[in-house]
C-alpha cells in the first residue's frame, strides 16, 4: 500500500484539508466524549508546527443532507479550541462565499473547522461537483478519518480526484500500521475473538480470519446460533434461524483448516436482559426453555482466558453479553482484562469492545484499540476501504 504520510509532505504556507472523525456525542449542546477529538490532535499540531494552514471537515450524526440545528460542529469547534489552546473559525457552512472567505483568509498556522459536510447529501452521494468545491479549498489533501475509511463520500473519496498531493494523518497510518500485521504476517498463535448480537453482522469477519487465525473465541448473542448449529437446546437464546447453516459450515470450516473454535460452555441465564432480574449459572446441557443466555459463565471465562494467554496476537471485536447491565457484564471484563494481561499484540476492533475497554479501565495496556469499528471490522474481512485507495499513488 503505497500511501504517503504527513511527514512527506512540504507543508509550509499550505492550505492543507484534512477529512477528520469530529463524529462525537453531543449533550445539552457540549461534547460528551471528546475521545476523537483527542485523536486528532498529533495531526493537527505536527501541520500546525509546520505553518500550514488547515482546513478541517468532518460529519456529525446523520442530517441525511438537511441542515439540523444539533448537529452543528460548534460545540466541537469549541472543544477542539479548548484543547489546542488556540482559536478554531467555525464555517456557516462547508461550501458556498462564507466558506470560501474563511479559508482564503486563513494564515500559517491558522484552523478552520467547515461545518458539518452531511448538511449536504451531495457529500454521501460523492458528488462530482460537491467534490471539487471542497478541492478547491486546498493544496494538499489528508485524511486522518479511519471511521469513515470504508464510505465512498465526496470528502473521503471524490475530493481526492482533484488534488494533487494526498496523505494518511497520523491516526490514519497508526490504524493501518496496527491493523495491516493481522492479515499479512501475524506473529502466532494469533487468536480472534468475535462478539456481539448477531451472526449475520459478522459472518464475514469469520469467514476470512479462518484462514488466518489459529482459534478463534465465538460469544455474545451471536454463539448462541453457532451453539444451536451443534445440537445444544439454547432455550429462548437469541438465534438467527438464517445463519444456522452458515454457522454449521463456518464450524467444518474451522475444523478443516485445524482452527480451534472454541464456544461458550457455560451461561449467566436469565428471563430477559433487565436491570433486577434473576440470573442463574447453566452449562449447555442445562439452559431452559424459558430462559435466556446473556453472558458467558464463569467455566467459559476461564478457558477462553487461558485461550488467550496462549496466543501473541489477539484481535477482538464485540462482547461477550449484555455488557451494558452490570448482571451481564463480568463475562466482558473478564476477557478484556486477560487480554490486557496478554503481552503479544492485542487489537480491539473498534465499536462496543471499545466501550467495554474502557469500562474495565485497561485501555492503556492494550496495543492497538481502533477508532472506526465498521472500517476496522471491513479491513480484517478483507476488503479494500475506498478511504485508503483513494490516498494510493
Amino acid at each position: 500500500m503505497a500511501i504517503q504520510t504527513i511527514e512527506d509532505l512540504e507543508l509550509n504556507e499550505k492550505r492543507v484539508f484534512v477529512r477528520v472523525d469530529f463524529n462525537c456525542p453531543i449533550k445539552e449542546g457540549t461534547v460528551a466524549d471528546d475521545s476523537r477529538i483527542r485523536a486528532a490532535l498529533p495531526t493537527i499540531r505536527y501541520l500546525a508546527k509546520n505553518n500550514a494552514r488547515i482546513v478541517l471537515a468532518s460529519h456529525l450524526g446523520r442530517p441525511k443532507g438537511k441542515v439540523v440545528k444539533e448537529l452543528t460542529l460548534e460545540p466541537v469547534a469549541a472543544r477542539l479550541a479548548e484543547l489546542l489552546e488556540k482559536d478554531v473559525v467555525l464555517t456557516d457552512d462547508c461550501i458556498g462565499d462564507g466558506a470560501k472567505k474563511v479559508v482564503l483568509d486563513l494564515r500559517a498556522g491558522q484552523i478552520a473547522l467547515l461545518e458539518n459536510l452531511r448538511f449536504h447529501k451531495e457529500e454521501t452521494d460523492n458528488d462530482e461537483a460537491f467534490s471539487k468545491k471542497l478541492a478547491a479549498y486546498c493544496d494538499i489533501y489528508v485524511n486522518d478519518a479511519f471511521g469513515t475509511a470504508h464510505r465512498a463520500h465526496a470528502s473521503t473519496v471524490g475530493i481526492t480526484r482533484f488534488v494533487k498531493e494526498k496523505a494518511a494523518g497520523y491516526l490514519m497510518e497508526k490504524e493501518i500500521r496496527n491493523l495491516k500485521p493481522l492479515l499479512d504476517n501475524p506473529e502466532k498463535p494469533f487468536l480472534a475473538i468475535l462478539g456481539g448480537a448477531k451472526v449475520s453482522d459478522k459472518i464475514k469477519v469469520v469467514e476470512n480470519l479462518l484462514d488466518h487465525v489459529d482459534s478463534m473465541i465465538i460469544g455474545g448473542g451471536m454463539a448462541y446460533t453457532f451453539l444451536k448449529a451443534s445440537g445444544v437446546d439454547i432455550g429462548k437464546s437469541l438465534l438467527e434461524k438464517d445463519f444456522l447453516e452458515v454457522a454449521e459450515k463456518a464450524i467444518k470450516g474451522a475444523k478443516a483448516r485445524r482452527v480451534s473454535l472454541l464456544l461458550p460452555e457455560d451461561h449467566v441465564v436469565a428471563l430477559e436482559p433487565a436491570e433486577g432480574v434473576e440470573t442463574h449459572i447453566a452449562t449447555n446441557e442445562e439452559i431452559p426453555q424459558d430462559m435466556m443466555g446473556l453472558d458467558i459463565g464463569p467455566r467459559t471465562r476461564k478457558l477462553f482466558a487461558e485461550e488467550i494467554a496462549k496466543a501473541r496476537t489477539v484481535f477482538w471485536n464485540g462482547p461477550m453479553g449484555v455488557f451494558e447491565i452490570d448482571a451481564f457484564a463480568e463475562g466482558t471484563m473478564a476477557l478484556a482484562n486477560a487480554v490486557a494481561d496478554n503481552d503479544g499484540l492485542s487489537v480491539i476492533g473498534g465499536g462496543d469492545s471499545v466501550a467495554a475497554v474502557n469500562r474495565s479501565g485497561v485501555a492503556d495496556r492494550i496495543s492497538h484499540i481502533s477508532t472506526g469499528g465498521g472500517a476496522s471490522m471491513e479491513f480484517v474481512e478483507g476488503k479494500k476501504l475506498p478511504g485508503l485507495l483513494a490516498l494510493e499513488s
